[in-house]
């Protein structure tokens, strides 16, 4: 009968021993966001190995009590938007929740949870912001980026739901008014809107639809003539 090396079948087991530690790690990372002296730093890990953990975005949806926590992270900081008193650190830790609830809004297994929940209206005050500050600009900029990765799926459901909110005129808004960054994830959001048949029916439906729409669009590109960009010329 054949012998195995010791040394061939211990390496085998090494990558599985691993992994199986490494997902022990996650779920407890994940544990922790349901505690709030842990939360913030579960936050901040969990949002950098987003992309390193395929399955993170069910881990989030299915676990008790972990997008209850989410949400916490996100109203507790409505009191801060008017007057604005957003400071740097409190929107640090509020767009690393926001990191995770797009890694949700992505996954084609938790994207219909995440609409059905309602979810992206939790954003709304936050792209409904004006403050031209770091804080806000970078709150703004990371809410857009969860609409954006529902749009990006190009998935009906995701249109048919947006189309009954206000993400229309707050993208129109932040397109005239807002950052280089943020403009150009607004304009993908209403582009993406756009190309679908029923966000084009919606947007031509009426008179004042239309016209909201082509008037942002007819000063951006005014504006680009006067100051061009690298960034939309490309």
């Amino acid at each position: 009968m054949e012998q195995l090396n010791p040394e061939v079948e211990l390496r085998s087991e090494l990558p599985m021993v691993s992994e199986r530690e490494r997902m022990g790690n996650i779920y407890t990372l994940v544990y922790e966001l349901t505690i709030p002296e842990k939360r913030e730093t579960s936050l901040l890990a969990l949002s950098k190995l987003r992309e390193t953990v395929p399955d993170l975005a069910s881990i989030l949806w299915h676990s008790f009590g972990t997008i209850a926590a989410l949400l916490q992270e996100i109203v507790t900081i409505y009191p801060l938007l008017s007057p604005p008193k957003l400071k740097a650190h409190a929107s640090n830790r509020v767009c690393n929740a926001l990191a995770l609830l797009q890694c949700v809004a992505s996954h084609p297994e938790t994207r219909t949870y995440f609409l059905d929940a309602h979810i992206p209206l939790f954003l709304y005050p936050f792209l409904n912001t004006v403050s031209k500050t770091r804080p806000f600009e970078y709150l703004r900029l990371t809410s857009l980026g969860v609409i954006g990765a529902l749009v990006k799926m190009d998935d009906s459901e995701v249109i048919d739901f947006l189309l009954t909110t206000e993400i229309i005129p707050l993208c129109l808004r932040i397109m005239e008014t807002g950052s280089e960054l943020s403009k150009t994830v607004a304009t993908f959001i209403v582009q993406k809107i756009l190309l679908d048949d029923i966000g084009l029916s919606y947007i031509c439906a009426t008179y004042d639809r239309f016209l909201a729409v082509s008037s942002v669009l007819s000063n951006m590109i005014s504006m680009l003539v006067e100051q061009p960009s690298q960034r939309w010329t490309s």
